[in-house]
């Protein structure tokens, strides 16, 4: 399941994941499910053909990115793997960064630091511009909605409708759109 949100300048991408990842760090063993959400840049296409044409969109690289994830063998509704990427290099995330308040309150958390898309990006390192401004204030005027859409999703990762993981045991796997 994806939901995107476009604005000017920025997308928020929102979709239920499952991954084992091959080499995992000490106390990240396992495989984990839950909700990824990510800012990423958005770029409108030439219109291919006349003005009734489809429009060719571009969803670029990421920014920032939000894992609500929790270890698959632990409580449903734990997200006691939940963490957040403050910066991307090119396609590849930096470090994860644990945060209470983000295990604890998962979706007022990312609401919060989607509230602030300034400096969001700003942490991120993408160079500040009126359509940023723009975006912001679009993005806060739909947070109710985004932040919603987080809910349900996680709500059916914990009901174990969404995030299922691929058949057999698999060494690695990545399993959703994001």
């Amino acid at each position: 399941m994806l939901y995107a949100f476009g604005f000017d300048r920025v997308g928020v991408l929102v979709s239920d994941m499952y991954i084992v990842i091959p080499n995992p760090r000490p106390g990240q063993e396992g495989a984990e499910r839950g909700v990824r959400l990510e800012v990423r840049l958005l770029e409108r296409g030439e219109l291919p053909g006349s003005i009734y044409s489809a429009r060719p969109i571009e969803v670029g690289r990421p920014v920032w990115r939000a894992d609500l994830l929790e270890a698959v063998d632990g409580p449903p509704g734990s997200l006691n793997r939940a963490h957040h990427h403050p910066a991307f290099r090119g396609w590849e995330p930096g470090r994860r960064v644990f945060d209470a308040e983000l295990t604890a309150r998962p979706v007022p958390w990312v609401g919060e630091q989607l509230a602030d898309l300034e400096g969001l990006l700003e942490r991120a390192g993408v160079p500040a511009d009126e359509r940023a401004a723009a975006d912001a204030r679009a993005l806060r005027g739909c947070l109710p909605e985004i932040m919603d859409t987080v809910g349900r999703l996680l709500e059916r990762v914990r009901d174990g409708e969404l995030a299922a993981s691929p058949d057999g045991e698999p060494a690695a796997a990545r399993v959703g759109w994001l």
